[in-house]
């Protein structure tokens, strides 16, 4: 069957992705919107995983301060492989919306990688001393601190914090989405907020 046109635009502006692959999800899957939107998705992630670990030189340094008030500011360091990348206006746009998911949601690192040991074991068991008198079996209390730990990397690690403009969607999956889309590795290196 062949693609709906409006249905590949609507795909294209939703997920960033381009309309060669949107026409060909849709017409794998007769204009159904829902598995054509999976079958991008799932092609996109692996798009973007054979950029991963490749070195980036080159980037921008995005600022953001807040509001009328400008109470808070963030500079954050994203980094591509070249200088073509660097200037284009899409991956620009991208080093300013984690500009902004960072002055919302005010992570504390980057990656989960980026947690320091010793702050991992601290809370790991300072979440097991919240529970020690509860009475329950330990395997539980560890599925319960464990559970605990993954609530507390949502909120304090940038890449497992939900965008902010799109429920369900991690900072991961955003940054995957601009790999495939923009065809080289990209790399969240650095930031700093401030508040007042």
């Amino acid at each position: 069957m062949k693609a709906d046109t409006k249905l590949i635009i609507q795909l294209k502006k939703e997920l960033l992705a381009p309309i060669g692959l949107c026409k060909e999800a849709l017409e794998k899957y007769d204009n159904d919107v829902d598995k054509a939107r999976e079958y991008i998705k799932m092609k996109m992630m692996e798009q973007a995983q054979k950029f991963t670990g490749r070195v980036t030189k080159n980037g921008v340094i995005a600022t953001y301060s807040h509001g009328e008030a400008q109470n808070i500011g963030v500079m954050v360091q994203v980094e591509c492989q070249t200088d073509f990348v660097a200037r284009n206006e899409e991956f620009r746009k991208f080093a300013h919306e984690i500009a902004l998911q960072i002055a919302a949601m005010d992570p504390k690192y980057i990656s989960v990688e980026d947690i320091p040991e010793e702050e991992f074991n601290k809370l790991r068991e300072m979440y097991r001393d919240e529970l020690k008198d509860s009475g329950k079996p330990a395997e539980i209390i560890e599925r319960i601190v464990d559970g605990k730990i993954k609530k507390w990397m949502q909120n304090a690690v940038l890449l497992e914090q939900e965008y902010f403009r799109e429920e369900g969607k991690k900072i991961k999956e955003l940054l995957d989405e601009y790999k495939a889309k923009l065809g080289e590795n990209i790399k969240i290196v650095r930031f700093v907020r401030w508040q007042l």
